[in-house]
């Protein structure tokens, strides 16, 4: 055993600061999921935060789910399993059309919303719609 109390308090010092440092580094490792979630503006946001703490106390069990629940989430295609496409446009000029159609059937002729040209398909037209035993 070594005699000199400098070193024993150096060493006692360097163990509490390890513990410190270890007990901050996993709350913060248990926040990532929330702060990925708050970027990305997920709308379960405080539910994944609420998550993240019942996890540090379940062992870290559901940490994983709260990684891929945080990370599946974006604004601009919504749950990631769209095609990219904004789908608004599409409806944005079919409105605008529609509106058009109105105008000239209510008044003979649009009054201040100008002509707009049919939005562009990107779909080919849909097949006619046959009965079952029919070829």
């Amino acid at each position: 055993m070594i005699d000199d109390p400098v070193l024993n308090y150096f060493a006692l010092g360097l163990l509490i600061f390890v513990v410190i440092v270890i007990f901050y580094a996993i709350i913060a490792i248990h926040d990532i999921p929330y702060l990925i979630s708050k970027k990305r503006d997920h709308p379960h946001q405080d539910a994944i935060h609420a998550a993240g703490w019942v996890s540090l106390f379940t062992l870290h069990a559901l940490w994983p789910f709260l990684w891929i629940w945080a990370m599946a989430y974006r604004p601009e295609r919504g749950w990631g399993f769209g095609t990219g496409k904004d789908e608004t446009r599409a409806l944005r000029d079919e409105l605008a059309e529609l509106r058009y159609r109105l105008s000239v059937i209510e008044h003979g002729g649009p009054l201040d919303i100008p002509p707009s040209p049919p939005p562009a398909k990107d779909k080919p037209a849909p097949s006619p719609v046959r009965a079952v035993g029919e070829r």
